[in-house]
């Protein structure tokens, strides 16, 4: 038996083994700073603000930071109306002890169930502080079409929203200091927004979901512009990358390397909502208007996003697609 041959592979072995322990420790270590520089550099809202005596309406707030958004300006006095598609799940969120929680049914994919949502607030409603637009969708590949003819990812992030905003504008300039509150993302740099094929039912669905980000920005500015002395203040922000059920549409395989990824580096969605909450409560923030926010601090934009001659034709388009009426409040 050759003793010498035997030895070299034990020690190639036993140099391999300690090799592969270092590597994997080495992984775990850049997991371990990357998942602490996430946290540290994670925006927290401190102020104690209180919402007592203020009505706030939150869209999409079953679950995610839609969810908590709606629990904490609950625990800080405001009485918030939770406008969901899904009522039952929305049953679920009101375990917040002495909180003043609301349900009512808004599919921001219909226009009739907008106008129903809308004039059911007008006619119960004597003010309106906060509107908080946070509801999303995303599909991955699939394609739906919505009853009104359009784009299911556009008219759910973008054109619901822009319409909403239209019927309740009267109700928040009579409640003023009022708030618009915006949920966009920092993904709208993956694509942009085709003002030139405004109902893109063609368009691969994933990337749907990155120009509906730009344009909620491009809404948000025009808006502000629009609103500008009203005493209406309007806003978007990037709640950071969160572990939500939103990316629950990605499929199987590509979903299993994500599911890692966002208990490894993404925020829970108590974490998401601190920008959110911030711009609904923070009285340094009462007459800021037209900005974009990011971790609880201003933040910048890309030039396409801050064009302001695509956010004016963006809402020339999206007054005609919306189907605005002749009664319809303009602003």
């Amino acid at each position: 038996m050759n003793i010498a041959g035997t030895d070299y592979i034990f020690w190639t072995l036993l140099i391999l083994l300690i090799l592969s322990i270092l590597a994997a420790a080495a992984v775990l270590l850049v997991f371990f700073l990357i998942r602490l520089y996430a946290q540290l550099t994670c925006g927290m809202y401190e102020e104690k603000t209180r919402m007592d005596g203020k009505t706030v309406i939150v869209t999409g707030c079953t679950s995610g930071i839609g969810k908590e958004t709606a629990r904490e300006l609950a625990k800080r006095g405001a009485r918030v109306i939770m406008a969901c598609r899904n009522l039952e799940l929305a049953e679920k969120v009101k375990d917040v002890k002495d909180a003043k929680l609301e349900i009512k049914k808004l599919d921001l994919s219909s226009f009739s169930s907008i106008r129903e949502f809308a004039a059911d607030i007008i006619k119960t409603e004597p003010k309106l502080d906060v509107l908080i637009h946070n509801a999303g969708y995303a599909q991955t590949f699939k394609k739906y079409k919505t009853e009104d003819g359009l784009e299911m990812t556009m008219a759910t992030n973008h054109y619901g929203p822009f319409l909403l905003t239209h019927l309740l504008i009267t109700l928040l300039r009579k409640s003023t200091p009022s708030r618009i509150v915006v949920v966009a993302s920092s993904l709208y740099r993956l694509a942009s927004f085709n003002l030139d094929n405004p109902n893109p039912l063609t368009t691969m669905p994933g990337y749907l979901y990155y120009a509906s980000k730009e344009a909620n920005i491009l809404f948000t500015k025009e808006l502000a512009r629009r609103l500008e002395g009203t005493g209406v203040t309007a806003n978007c922000l990037h709640p950071g990358l969160i572990d939500t059920g939103i990316w629950n549409n990605v499929p199987a395989p590509l979903s299993w390397p994500l599911r890692l990824v966002n208990k490894c580096f993404f925020k829970t969605p108590i974490q998401g909502c601190q920008t959110t909450v911030m711009l609904a409560t923070d009285e340094n923030l009462l007459k800021v208007s037209g900005k974009y926010f990011s971790d609880c601090q201003e933040s910048s934009l890309s030039n396409a996003a801050s064009d302001m001659s695509r956010a004016r034709k963006l809402w020339e388009i999206s007054e005609k697609l919306v189907q605005l009426e002749e009664n319809d409040p303009r602003i």
